[in-house]
């Protein structure tokens, strides 16, 4: 029923997942963050307008007009599948309807999540077990690579985080873990239901 409700108000398309076969097999298939994970998210995790977030696999933007909605916030969408983009794209000029949106702030990249050029603004990273390790460890390496060049205020977002991803981060980088927020009613039969946050330690 959120999934209808969100979409309408919001004035996108964005449900439904992709049955194309995936590239590699480092990459997996898309499938949106439901918007009820989504708003048990934004419950308790604020972001502010200020803050710049990217979402590698983005698919059809989700969670992008969801986040610029709610915070008015810089998103940025990474899709590697070009019908996807397209998708994206489409929904960007009907997000809103007849309401006046600030579009520069909504941006979308067609390419691979790890040849995506980290912004010295960008400060808030979204994965939704997305790709393989490898990846992960290459965009990680990226964004600290920018945080040297650049020093700001890092967090990254974990949706259904794989235990690799999570040894990386905990064992090979700077990242510290910072909370954990679970989904009521559903993480209780699986526990990749919750979103785990993690701050670079600067």
């Amino acid at each position: 029923m959120k999934e209808y409700y969100y979409d309408k108000l919001l004035n996108i398309k964005t449900s439904g997942d992709q049955n194309e076969a995936s590239l590699s097999f480092h990459y997996h298939r898309y499938e949106p963050t439901p918007y009820y994970a989504l708003e048990q998210l934004f419950q308790q995790y604020e972001l502010k307008s200020s803050d710049r977030v990217v979402d590698f696999g983005c698919g059809k933007g989700r969670l992008n007009f969801f986040i610029h909605h709610l915070f008015k916030a810089t998103v940025v969408g990474i899709e590697m599948n070009e019908k996807l983009y397209q998708e994206a794209l489409k929904n960007r000029s009907t997000y809103g309807g007849k309401s006046k949106i600030k579009l520069e702030q909504i941006h979308f990249h067609c390419c691979l999540a790890e040849e995506y050029e980290i912004d010295p603004q960008d400060n808030r990273f979204y994965f939704f077990n997305p790709f393989s390790i490898q990846i992960f460890m290459g965009i990680i390496h990226n964004i600290l690579l920018s945080a040297e060049r650049n020093i700001r205020d890092i967090e990254i977002v974990l949706y259904y985080g794989s235990e690799e991803y999570m040894f990386f981060l905990e064992n090979h980088t700077f990242f510290e873990f910072k909370e954990e927020i679970i989904i009521p009613g559903v993480y209780e039969r699986n526990s990749y239901e919750r979103f785990l946050i993690y701050r670079l330690a600067i």
